[in-house]
């Protein structure tokens, strides 16, 4: 059986992209036949090469795991039919017996490497994502914070060529310094051809003979980079923000993706947060809620006041217009809603015990109020 993939980067099966990456600049730093003494070293890189070309596209690497190594291969070499070789002759042809299976296996292979066509040109860099987290505070009046990510950036010593200016510089031979590679195969619907990137010399044309020390050919190094993130007012958890040029370098000259940033706002221990409206869970006394008063309510931006009508019972809600968070991208505010929670002391004064003694008797309750008056409040509330 051939090698998989996974085996010949020597990366397991769940490995992320940076560890492919990674493990395919190894295996070129040692088997790049420009460098390399190994007498098989063209061979290796070769397999690194498709090895890694196929890992890091979701799509590819979905089918290759799917199909399994030895059905990849075959399609591949089917999908790679030359103009000479007969295509699916052997299978019966097209309308034969056999044409069928192979023509749902070229069926499958098209889908999975596309139409073809040169990837050579300027090509947009990766969009890369991270999290932010701010305080709900900082997502009412909106704020400025620093963010330090770990990002790929164009090389400074070989400005993304991948390798020194002075190095010496041969036609690739694999495509002839088209930098593009031709196939024709044969398909039920008659012969295609198909033009792809030369996986050789990665489009240029051209192999070097020297790889930069500091990216390994790769032409991009990994540094830390400190932002500035505006996050407006109103923001929300889970919601993005996108800061432009600030991804990954593009190829051949294409411009920088962008940097997605995903907020996650912390909800304040006196808060909780319902889209753009505020809850608050707000103490009286029992004779606030049966004589009524006014208290002052905390608000994200201040106090006010409210009134508490008399005879407000526990778990009471009051709505405060406009005093909830800003809406995003849209005038005005939420509302903020109070809900009163009546709370009994845990002792009283002979004053006090007397008095709502006097107040059970009038309502033709006999309660000892030490021993179950405030009991049976709080279980009716």
């Amino acid at each position: 059986m051939s090698e998989d993939f996974y085996s010949v980067l020597g990366v397991d099966r769940d490995a992320s992209e940076d560890e492919i990456k990674s493990a395919f600049r190894e295996k070129a730093s040692e088997y790049h036949p420009d460098v390399s003494d190994d007498p098989n070293a063209e061979e290796k890189f070769k397999k690194a090469k498709k090895a890694k070309e196929v890992l890091l596209d979701d799509e590819k690497r979905q089918m290759y795991d799917q199909m399994g190594h030895e059905r990849f291969e075959q399609a591949d070499k089917r999908g790679a039919t030359d103009s000479g070789a007969g295509g699916m002759g052997g299978m019966g042809g097209p309308f034969g017996g056999g044409g069928g299976g192979a023509g749902g296996m070229n069926d499958i292979f098209e889908q999975f490497f596309g139409g073809g066509g040169s990837q050579s040109g300027p090509r947009q860099g990766a969009d890369l994502k991270t999290r932010l987290t701010v305080e709900l505070s900082e997502a009412y009046e909106g704020v400025t914070k620093q963010l330090t990510i770990t990002r790929p950036e164009t090389c400074p010593d070989c400005d993304g060529a991948g390798h020194p200016p002075d190095a010496d510089a041969r036609t690739c031979s694999a495509c002839n310094g088209q930098g593009q590679r031709t196939t024709v195969r044969q398909t039920p619907l008659g012969r295609v051809q198909q033009t792809q990137t030369c996986q050789q010399c990665d489009g240029e044309g051209t192999i070097y003979s020297e790889t930069c020390s500091t990216c390994r050919g790769e032409g991009q190094i990994r540094n830390e980079a400190t932002l500035q993130v505006e996050v407006p007012a109103g923001i929300r958890s889970g919601q993005t923000l996108r800061m432009e040029r600030e991804g990954a370098p593009g190829e051949n000259g294409g411009p920088k993706g962008d940097l997605l940033v995903e907020i996650e706002v912390e909800e304040g221990e006196e808060f909780e947060r319902d889209g753009d409206d505020l809850r608050y869970r707000h103490p009286i006394s029992f004779p606030q809620a049966v004589f009524g008063d006014t208290v002052e309510v905390p608000t994200m931006d201040g106090t006010v006041e409210m009134d508490v009508p008399a005879g407000t019972q526990s778990g009471e809600t009051f709505r405060l217009r406009d005093k909830g968070m800003p809406r995003l991208q849209r005038r005005g505010h939420g509302d903020l809603y109070v809900k009163v929670q009546i709370v009994t002391p845990d002792s009283l004064n002979e004053e006090q015990r007397e008095a709502l003694e006097a107040f059970a008797e009038a309502g033709g309750e006999e309660i000892d109020v030490e021993q179950g008056f405030f009991e049976k409040l709080k279980n009716s509330f």
